[in-house]
């Protein structure tokens, strides 16, 4: 295995939720905000190929992604990570990551994922497939969340 730690990935501490639509509201244009989106998933360390397996592939997304889950009982910590094989799905996933990642069962199960996506705007520009994905990926880390809450 690799020297990947899920535990080290910054997303949740370092950037949060209300960093990105503080970010994603300074930009007047879509295409900017694309940018920006990309460029948060460019921050994501990747997925060692031997973590691209099947039990880790998230259902109903348009592109490959892969999301890995793994929790301290101690700390009562969700820690997080995905990866892609598109640029924007690691994107999109980082923002999941910068709301969820790094938080209690509990905390990941009360946040409001749909208002986080209105504050963005963010779901009526995104194709159809790209929306059922991100909303795939969330679905999947609460599952998890009320499983171990």
């Amino acid at each position: 295995m690799s020297d990947f730690d899920i535990r080290s990935i910054p997303f949740g501490d370092s950037t949060t939720a209300d960093d990105v639509v503080d970010t994603l509201g300074f930009f007047d244009d879509w295409e900017d905000r694309y940018k920006y989106i990309i460029d948060l998933g460019k921050e994501l360390p990747p997925m060692p190929d031997e973590m691209h397996t099947e039990s880790r592939i998230v259902r109903g997304c348009q592109s490959q992604v892969w999301l890995e889950i793994d929790y301290d009982a101690d700390a009562d910590c969700m820690y997080l990570a995905v990866d892609s094989d598109a640029l924007i799905v690691r994107g999109l996933g980082a923002m999941v990551l910068a709301a969820l990642n790094r938080k209690s069962p509990r905390a990941v199960m009360d946040f409001d994922m749909e208002g986080y996506f209105d504050k963005l705007d963010l779901l009526k520009h995104l194709s159809p497939t790209r929306g059922n994905g991100v909303r795939a990926m969330v679905e999947r880390i609460r599952k998890e969340a009320a499983a171990l809450a």
